[in-house]
């Protein structure tokens, strides 16, 4: 049995049925491969980085063990700070 064969479904005009949400669906978007982008970022580049070079910063004057904070701090927060972004514009979109 499916929902068809149940009884009586209320559809108001307008509305998208299943059938219609997959066709509108056009995949990631530019804001979705952005941050992609930067996932592969902060999860392949930054901690290659820190494991071939990780006296990097000591060159500029930030300690050994301050450089193994910040690193991987930086990555995080522009991480978290593209997926707000990403999903600002995602719910903003949907609304109009």
């Amino acid at each position: 049995m499916n929902a068809d064969d149940e009884g009586y479904v209320h559809r108001p005009e307008g509305a998208e049925t299943e059938s219609d949400a997959d066709t509108t669906n056009d995949g990631f978007g530019v804001r979705g491969w952005v941050l992609i982008a930067v996932l592969v970022v902060c999860l392949l580049v930054v901690p290659g980085i820190i494991y071939v070079r990780p006296g990097l910063l000591s060159a500029v004057g930030i300690p050994y063990v301050a450089s193994l904070l910040v690193l991987p701090l930086l990555p995080a927060a522009a991480l978290g700070l593209t997926a707000v972004w990403a999903m600002t514009a995602a719910t903003t979109d949907d609304e109009t």
